[in-house]
């Protein structure tokens, strides 16, 4: 895990070790998963000045992701979808962050705001890092936002965050 590690998140110096233990806070004192979720978000998009932040839930037997909380300017299009389908489901299949500058060039992409021009996706997996069982969400309406200072950050969080979908 990182320690004392400051990243420079859409320019905002961000305090890792602050927010990691903040989101430990979080999972460790947890009654309500959703609630937790829902505090999880809005720590994300507050602390590195995201636009909009959702958390998904992964049934590859059902073959969907279904949203279960979100912040930002407004409520996803589609809440629940094929795997099969949009960055969520390729972040899915190949068990990898997926990082887009220009989702109007994307055809996976599912239009959620009108307004996204750039969306992260980065999985959260079971204990043996074989399986997902979530996703971290994070779009942007200006193009290329996320660099690999994001996708750093949001992987380290999936590892903390993990065990809101263990059970």
């Amino acid at each position: 895990m990182l320690q004392e590690a400051r990243l420079i998140i859409g320019g905002v110096i961000v305090d890792f070790e602050k927010l990691a233990t903040d989101l430990h806070n979080v999972v460790s004192v947890r009654v309500d998963r959703t609630a937790a979720l829902q505090e999880v978000a809005e720590l994300l998009r507050r602390t590195c000045s995201y636009r909009w932040v959702g958390l998904y839930d992964v049934d590859p037997a059902a073959g969907i992701a279904k949203n279960v909380v979100w912040t930002g300017p407004g409520a996803p299009k589609y809440s629940t979808f094929p795997l099969a389908k949009g960055l969520t489901g390729a972040a899915v299949s190949t068990r990898k962050t997926v990082n887009v500058g220009d989702v109007g060039a994307d055809p996976r992409y599912l239009p959620a705001l009108g307004t996204t021009r750039s969306e992260i996706i980065v999985p959260v997996f079971d204990r043996t890092g074989e399986n997902v069982l979530g996703t971290i969400d994070v779009e942007s309406e200006k193009p290329n936002a996320f660099t690999s200072e994001d996708e750093f950050l949001l992987e380290a969080c999936a590892v903390v965050i993990r065990p809101l979908w263990l059970g």
